[in-house]
């Protein structure tokens, strides 16, 4: 059995696939337009006031011999007519010739005698076709194709014996070879410059973009010359202040900021797996010494083991939260929260804490956010400021209603961070005291997690500068709506407690 292929789909027109091409055909095509409109409105233009000329020439030489028609001096053989009227002459009302500045008109004079100006009107216009206009006078030996024809209606003559009066028409003719001839030639100067004009700016444009674009090449190699191995390599910005150049200062700026993604992925990466390995490594130590034990493992080693468990599955936990804030994963629906309310049950939880832990906060600091988060935010402040506080940490609620913020800060006694450790500070596993353990130090993530909280709620979270030992500073948007919900808020003020919620992250 033999299939027949299916025919090949119809192919339309297809435009350069090049952006040089497309602006050379665009070039072109503009240009085709320009030539076509422009050179169809000379045309135009140039014609009609080469006819209204003529018209006007014709017309003044009809009205000169009506002139002399009315002063009755109108001698059968005309004088010949100004420069560039072919021919004048005078019918009666039967279309008799009764003067004229050629012999032999009877046939011309059959033609134009049905030409008489309208009631009301002392002359008529009208352009004829294949008139039989002869000029031997103006060296013409051929039927003329176009003529202009204008008719001026004269004074009749004086009556005769019988008292009739008879009307007179004065025709002049011109033939329109001149102005055929010169609209001729026009169009034929219009046809054949087109080509070449379109050709040039079709050649204009090439050149032109390719210098235009000869810096997007550049760039386009050293891109992609840019691999995961060499991120340190940029794309040269042309000396012109152009779009080009924007382009390149943006690619630029686009592969710093890779260079610096990836740098801290890879450095997260390296991280997270060495924190994920001392838990692990403590974890298969302990179980091991204790399956090895006589007489079963002791109470004290599962105990261990469990501990070193619990640090492991906050850590986990913890780059998880990280890994969601990267990937901008969405989070909780907000609610009303209360950032005094907030503050006391913190507060509340820290009693049996190595050193006391107060709150400071008049009214209640309304705003909208993750309850969960917000909690957690404030959680890790007060962890690192307990692990640094040499005999207090106070936390302060305050609503900022000049800039419309909520504030949120985290003060102790301690040591201080360095003015410039104080960005530092917010970076991933970065423990600014090497020698504190990692079981007493924490894993270095809780300002890092703090700060994504607090950016995701539209804020900033910061160290404040001066003082006495470290001062975190949260701020929040906060809008009316916010304020007006929390109105009224739970009875106890801002240092009573509550139980506490369950964090969402």
């Amino acid at each position: 059995m033999r299939v027949t292929p299916p025919p090949a789909p119809a192919r339309g027109v297809r435009l350069p696939r090049t952006v040089r091409g497309r602006c050379a055909a665009a070039a072109a095509l503009a240009m085709a337009v320009v030539l076509g409109v422009g050179g169809t409105w000379l045309y135009t233009v140039l014609r009609a006031n080469l006819l209204d000329t003529t018209t006007g020439r014709t017309e003044l030489a009809a009205r000169e011999v009506a002139a002399r028609a009315d002063a009755g001096e109108l001698p059968a053989l005309l004088a010949s007519p100004r420069t560039g009227v072919d021919i004048v002459l005078v019918l009666d009302a039967d279309g008799r010739v009764v003067a004229t500045t050629r012999p032999s008109a009877e046939t011309l004079a059959e033609e134009l005698a049905p030409i008489r100006p309208e009631a009301g009107s002392d002359s008529a216009h009208r352009i004829l076709s294949g008139a039989r206009a002869a000029g031997g006078d103006r060296g013409r030996a051929h039927d003329p194709d176009r003529a202009d024809v204008v008719a001026v209606r004269a004074s009749a003559p004086p009556p005769g014996p019988g008292g009739e009066r008879h009307e007179r028409y004065v025709y002049a003719l011109t033939v329109l070879n001149d102005v055929d001839g010169a609209t001729h030639a026009v169009a034929i100067g219009l046809l054949a410059g087109a080509p070449p004009l379109i050709a040039l700016a079709a050649a204009i444009a090439w050149a032109v973009t390719g210098l235009a674009l000869r810096p997007v090449t550049t760039i386009r190699t050293e891109l992609a010359a840019v691999t995961a191995s060499a991120l340190d390599r940029r794309v040269p910005v042309p000396a012109a202040g152009d779009e080009v150049a924007e382009l390149a200062r943006t690619v630029n700026a686009t592969l710093d900021r890779l260079e610096l993604a990836v740098g801290r992925q890879r450095q997260f990466v390296a991280d997270a797996s060495h924190e994920l390995r001392n838990p692990v490594a403590a974890v298969r130590s302990r179980l091991e010494v204790a399956l090895a034990a006589p007489g079963g493992p002791s109470p004290e080693a599962v105990r261990a083991a469990l501990e070193d468990t619990v640090r492991l599955q906050g850590v986990a936990a913890d780059l998880l939260l990280l890994a969601r804030f990267d990937a901008r994963a969405p989070m909780a629906a907000v609610e009303p929260a209360d950032l005094a309310l907030l503050a006391a049950e913190e507060a509340a939880r820290r009693t049996a804490a190595r050193v006391p832990v107060s709150v400071r906060a008049g009214a209640p600091v309304p705003l909208r956010g993750r309850t969960g988060q917000l909690e957690r935010l404030l959680a890790n402040l007060v962890d690192n400021a307990l692990r640094h506080a040499a005999s207090r940490v106070v936390i302060t609620a305050s609503l900022d209603e000049a800039a419309g913020q909520a504030v949120l800060e985290v003060a102790d006694d301690g040591p201080g961070i360095p003015e410039e450790e104080r960005e530092r500070v917010f970076e991933r596993f970065v423990r600014l005291d090497a020698a504190r353990a990692r079981e007493s130090g924490g894993s270095g993530l809780g300002l890092a997690i703090a700060r994504e909280i607090a950016r995701a709620h539209g804020g900033s979270l910061a160290v404040a500068p001066g003082g006495e030992g470290a001062r975190l500073v949260a701020r929040f948007p906060v809008t009316g709506s916010a304020q007006r919900g929390l109105k009224g808020s739970a009875p106890g003020g801002p240092t009573g407690s509550a139980p506490s919620r369950t964090s969402d992250s």
